[in-house]
């Protein structure tokens, strides 16, 4: 169960009623060359299909599922008559294409000592901008355009010197002397936003 935010966006549009538009992508490219295209194009069917709007007809697999299939029945392997069932035409194709990549857009970094006790923290924001253009096939006409930029998350928090400061308090309440040997704890905890969610996120978007 996908539980994303955008997800469930698309799940909550209002069901179309009656002959959806059937439409198809190719390719979801990227424009950017530190940035893969990667399972993009298969994000965007899913998103096509859950949003519940379109009659999504499949493309950039056909030879190696629907086409194989057909072959098979053409030549009496298989039951039925898929072989002269035509394929059903795509209305509008979608052409995306990852378009913007800004690395550190912005950042944030603080750190707040006492008594050798010091706790540090720091956050980190990319930005991820995709196009999505509507084709339409009988014309070749772009009909519609639309962008969405998705922010990229970091961030990471530091604590250390509770030894030192574990220490100290000793030290002044004269149960240790000598602190050199009191044990110091470093604890770090980092946490940054995949890069395909962030995607999978904007593609969502872009269909709603």
């Amino acid at each position: 169960m996908e539980t994303a935010a955008s997800t469930q966006a698309l799940k909550r549009m209002p069901r179309r009623a009656g002959v959806l538009m059937p439409v198809s992508i190719y390719e979801f490219r990227s424009s950017v060359g530190e940035i893969a295209a990667r399972g993009s194009t298969d994000m965007f069917k899913t998103a096509l299909v859950q949003s519940g709007q379109f009659r999504v007809v499949e493309r950039a697999r056909l030879s190696e599922g629907v086409v194989r299939e057909k072959q098979l029945n053409a030549s009496g392997l298989t039951t039925g008559k898929s072989a002269v069932e035509v394929l059903t035409a795509a209305k509008y194709i979608f052409e995306g294409s990852i378009t913007e990549a800004s690395a550190s857009q912005t950042q944030r970094s603080g750190a707040v000592r006492v008594a050798g006790l010091e706790f540090g923290g720091s956050s980190n924001q990319d930005m991820l901008g995709i196009d999505v253009r509507v084709v339409d096939v009988a014309t070749g006409d772009i009909v519609d355009v639309v962008t969405v930029r998705k922010s990229v998350t970091s961030d990471s928090t530091s604590v250390s010197g509770i030894g030192n400061l574990l220490g100290t308090m000793l030290g002044r309440k004269g149960k240790v002397r000598d602190t050199t040997f009191v044990p110091d704890v470093q604890l770090q905890q980092q946490r940054k936003e995949s890069l395909d969610v962030a995607l999978r996120a904007a593609i969502d978007q872009a269909v709603v």
